[in-house]
């Protein structure tokens, strides 16, 4: 059938309206920011660019996830599909995540789980939580606990900020990872110093998942705190023996009372003294307040005493022998609440540099509780009285002494006892 011109011109017109369209959303495909933008980043050509629409409400912002897998050659000159969803909510981006594939259809396939998996009720909450690192945990678990966080927890933050293992994801965290951790730790840590920390770490893993939504498994750290116990990363804190002589003691008293006489420090000599009588810890010693103290009793409130559960709340009704009252009746007359108004980190450097000055070896501060415990069993004291003294809950925790027998008082007649009450 013969074609007129006019049926001609007409199809051409069509053809050449359809051609124009196919340019106009080539063009605009092309001259689309996200596009070159992916393209530039990438360097390799976009395989596939999906917007889906997880929920619109009149009440919330609309939120869309934008699709995409790229396609990237590896070293080896393979190609891997690195497929990535960038969930936005009115814009502005709120959630992302990715993985990389070895073939385009496994990328696809996950793209489209994950996409299913985030539509439904909470996905987004869950995404967020299973992105969280363990710094995170430890950030939450600060921020929420009702309590002051003590020293040995802080220590604990510090030092995993500075290993790959705080951002690393909650869900990814194994108990090969903790292990790797409490290996890097212990060189610069003693191993029952690592197992300290690993304690603390634990705490966290236990409530981080009930209490946040955070999947730390704390049944990794379980495993990993056995595995550092048998491969010696890990271990029980020594038992030191060391007991200070009477002689080394005077050499002490001396020092540090001629100090004070010249108005060059602290009295020490007193917080030695107390530090025997009263078998009060270093910290403690730096708390206690007039206002806890009653004499007419005996006893004194030693606020947040050490305890393995929990430290920050644990106060404690001591005993308080007639020698360390004595002591604590010297410190009277200064305006302070406190009445041994000292920070324990200048009491722990003083008492280091006398040692170090006087030729005394491996003795430590803490020793003088040691000294002081050991002093109330060799008086006759039983477990339960001289527990009331120490502060400690455990009468296990005194088995250690229960091989010393009563030799009576080493310190009847010494000295620095009348001289601490005349210096007053």
């Amino acid at each position: 059938m013969a074609v007129s011109p006019v049926h001609h011109r007409r199809h051409g017109q069509t053809r050449g309206f359809a051609n124009q369209c196919f340019r106009g959303v080539v063009r605009v495909l092309v001259h689309s920011p996200f596009v070159w933008i992916c393209r530039y980043e990438s360097r390799f050509p976009m395989i596939d660019v999906q917007p889906i629409v997880l929920r619109t409400t009149k009440s919330q912002a609309r939120t869309t996830s934008l699709r995409t897998i790229i396609e990237r050659k590896r070293a080896d000159g393979t190609p891997s599909f690195r497929a990535q969803i960038v969930i936005k909510e009115g814009g502005r981006a709120i959630h992302q995540e990715s993985r990389s594939f070895d073939r385009h259809t496994t990328a696809a396939a996950w793209m489209k789980r994950r996409e299913k998996e985030l539509r439904a009720p909470g996905g987004l909450k869950v995404a967020k939580s299973n992105a969280a690192t363990l710094s995170d945990a430890f950030t939450a678990y600060v921020e929420d606990h009702k309590r002051k966080i003590g020293k040995t927890k802080a220590q604990v933050l510090r030092s995993i900020g500075g290993h790959d293992i705080a951002t690393m994801r909650c869900d990814e965290i194994k108990s090969d990872d903790i292990v790797a951790w409490a290996r890097w730790l212990l060189t610069e840590r003693g191993a029952s110093t690592v197992g300290n920390y690993l304690s603390h770490l634990s705490a966290v893993a236990v409530v981080a998942e009930p209490a946040w939504g955070m999947p730390l498994d704390h049944k990794e750290f379980r495993k990993a705190r056995a595995v550092t116990l048998r491969l010696g990363l890990t271990a029980k804190s020594n038992k030191r023996d060391r007991r200070p002589t009477l002689a080394e003691l005077d050499r002490l008293m001396t020092h540090f009372h001629e100090t004070w006489m010249r108005g060059r420090s602290m009295p020490m000599h007193r917080v030695v003294a107390f530090a025997i009588f009263s078998t009060r810890r270093q910290d403690e010693i730096c708390r206690i307040a007039w206002a806890d103290y009653e004499p007419d009793h005996q006893r004194v409130l030693v606020r947040d005493m050490k305890h393995p559960g929990e430290k920050i709340g644990n106060d404690v009704w001591c005993e308080v022998p007639p020698r360390a009252a004595h002591v604590m009746e010297a410190q009277r007359g200064a305006e302070e609440a406190r009445i041994f108004p000292y920070t324990a980190d200048a009491i722990s450097a003083a008492f280091s540099r006398a040692c170090k000055l006087l030729g005394i070896e491996d003795l430590r501060f803490h020793d003088l509780r040691h000294e002081g415990v050991s002093c109330l069993f060799e008086q006759g004291r039983t477990v339960p009285l001289a527990a009331s003294v120490s502060g400690h809950r455990s009468w296990g925790s005194l088995q250690r002494y229960s091989h010393i027998r009563k030799t009576g008082d080493r310190f009847d007649g010494w000295p620095w006892i009348d001289r601490i009450g005349r210096d007053a």
